[in-house]
C-alpha cells in the first residue's frame, strides 16, 4: 500500500538495531523504498541494548540528504543514536524540514529525543522510552505512557516491546499522507487545468 513511496531512515551509531530492522522490514513489505540517511559516510553501527550488533551500509550520508526527496521520516531509538543526533545541527534541520512540509514521522524509544532540538515537541501528545518523560513535558509535549501515540501527523512508541503496534499505526499513518498526497495533486492538476481552459478561452 505504499508502492514506491520514499522513507529515511535517520540513525547514528548506537542505534537499537530491531528498531530498525522490524519498521524497516514493514515499511518494504507494503512497498516503500527505505533509505538509510546518517552522518557516518559507509557504515553505521547498530546495538542490541549494551552489546554491538550489526553494521549496516548508509544509503545517503546526511552531508547530501534532501528531505524534500523523501515521503516520511522513521527514528528508531537506542540512547547514543539520538543523542548524537541531537547536537548534529545538519541532522536536527533535516528533521525539522519534515514537519515543516507536513510530511509524517515515526519515531520510537529515545527516537523522540531529536524532535525536543528540532523543535517540534510542544503542543504533541507523545510516547518515548520513560526516561524522557521529563525532557518531552519541560518541551512542551504532553508525554504518555501507551504503547502507540498517534497525532498531527507523528507516532510514538516506547520500546522493542511496542513494535507491532508501532508498524501497524506508522503504516497507516504512511498511507493516509500518500492518499492525502495523492489527492491534493489530483486537486491541483484539475485546478491548473481549469485555470489553463479558461486563460485559452480569453
Amino acid at each position: 500500500m505504499l508502492k514506491d513511496m520514499r522513507i529515511a531512515i535517520l540513525v547514528a551509531d548506537g542505534f537499537e538495531q530491531v528498531e530498525l530492522t522490524e519498521p524497516r522490514k514493514a515499511l518494504d513489505d507494503a512497498g516503500a523504498k527505505t533509505q538509510i540517511v546518517s552522518p557516518s559516510q559507509d557504515q553505521v553501527q547498530g546495538w542490541n541494548h549494551f552489546d554491538k550488533a550489526d553494521r549496516f551500509r548508509v544509503d545517503v550520508p546526511l552531508t547530501s540528504a534532501n528531505a524534500e526527496d523523501f515521503d516520511a521520516l522513521l527514528l528508531p531509538g537506542g540512547v547514543v543514536n539520538p543523542d548524537q543526533l541531537r547536537i548534529n545541527t545538519s541532522a536536527v534541520a533535516f528533521v525539522r524540514r519534515f514537519f515543516d512540509a507536513a510530511k509524517p514521522v515515526a519515531a520510537i524509544c529515545h527516537g523522540p529525543w531529536t524532535l525536543i532540538d528540532a523543535g517540534v515537541a510542544r503542543g504533541r501528545k507523545m510516547t518515548s522510552w520513560p526516561s524522557l518523560k521529563a525532557d518531552l513535558t519541560n518541551a512542551g509535549a504532553t508525554w504518555v505512557d501507551e504503547e502507540v501515540v498517534c497525532e498531527q501527523g507523528l507516532v510514538t512508541s516506547r520500546k522493542p516491546k511496542d513494535i507491532p503496534a508501532f508498524n501497524r499505526r506508522m503504516l497507516e499513518l504512511f498511507d493516509k499522507s500518500r492518499e492525502l498526497g495523492q489527492t491534493l495533486t489530483a486537486a491541483n492538476s484539475s485546478q491548473s487545468a481549469e485555470t489553463g481552459a479558461r486563460h485559452g478561452q480569453v
